[in-house]
């Protein structure tokens, strides 16, 4: 892996230009270093990384898969900002996330990430619209009309701007939170578990619109998940167990991805 950088970056200019549009052969937009995390101290200790080193192509769709307590949510977090490490680093384009205070740190967050979550955490007291722009509310930012039209689009909810997430279907909930998560263009999406609450057919087509904000929207987006199928939808799976990084699928399949999750059970487990 390279060490390389890329110049810290904002967000787009008045014009809507956005200059943090990559392609997938730049400098990693997040790069993991020697990433640890230990949960506890002496006997009751408990290693939840042990020593992770990653990096993350803008432009791209990681999914993060492995078993039951292998550390996928723990470096999902990490890689966000959302716990402290034990030791290594973690890089947001030049920017040392690892060595950010906590005011620094949620500034950061709500410029840079955006965040999809199993539960779509809305306001119910907004509208669609309203908890679309809420981070650019927070930031005390004037919405990008033209962006937020080609999100709307892309997504699907120009009929769905005024009703409230009661009103809404599970998948047109989760569609809302993933236009939140984009409205401030971000340098990456973070998605745990974005299909979990939802059902097959619905999942598929929120997954369809991650990939889509990828392809068409020039987005970056790492998700951590525990199903082959989901994982299927993105450029590569990075696989987790015991706290390391223990394999790299590229163009993953369902097949493919299963034989990688098959690959790191014990010798001795039986499915």
């Amino acid at each position: 892996m390279t060490a390389e950088t890329t110049p810290d970056r904002t967000g787009a200019d008045d014009t809507g230009a956005d200059p943090r549009t990559d392609s997938p052969g730049d400098a990693p937009v997040l790069r993991a270093r020697g990433l640890r995390k230990v949960h506890g101290r002496g006997d009751a200790s408990v290693t939840a990384l042990a020593g992770v080193d990653l990096d993350i192509a803008p432009g791209s769709f990681t999914a993060i898969m492995g078993p039951s307590g292998s550390g996928k949510s723990t470096l999902l977090h990490l890689l966000a900002g959302l716990d402290s490490v034990t030791s290594g680093t973690v890089h947001l384009g030049d920017t040392a996330l690892t060595s950010l205070g906590d005011t620094a740190l949620t500034l950061l967050r709500r410029e840079r990430m955006g965040f999809v979550f199993q539960s779509f955490n809305l306001l119910p007291m907004y509208t669609a619209r309203q908890n679309i722009l809420l981070p650019l509310e927070l930031a005390g930012r004037d919405a990008n009309e033209e962006w937020l039209v080609q999100l709307v689009d892309v997504l699907g909810l120009g009929d769905r701007l005024t009703h409230r997430p009661a009103e809404l279907s599970g998948g047109q909930q989760q569609r809302v939170a993933i236009a939140r998560a984009l409205v401030t263009r971000p340098d990456v999406v973070l998605a745990d578990e974005p299909t979990g609450n939802l059902d097959l057919r619905t999942g598929s087509e929120v997954l369809a619109l991650l990939r889509t904000s990828v392809r068409e929207l020039g987005r970056t987006v790492v998700m951590v998940t525990h199903d082959p199928g989901a994982a299927a939808h993105a450029d590569r799976v990075v696989l987790i167990a015991d706290g390391l990084v223990r394999g790299d699928i590229d163009h993953p399949t369902p097949s493919s991805v299963l034989a990688g999750l098959d690959a790191l059970r014990p010798e001795n487990e039986v499915a």
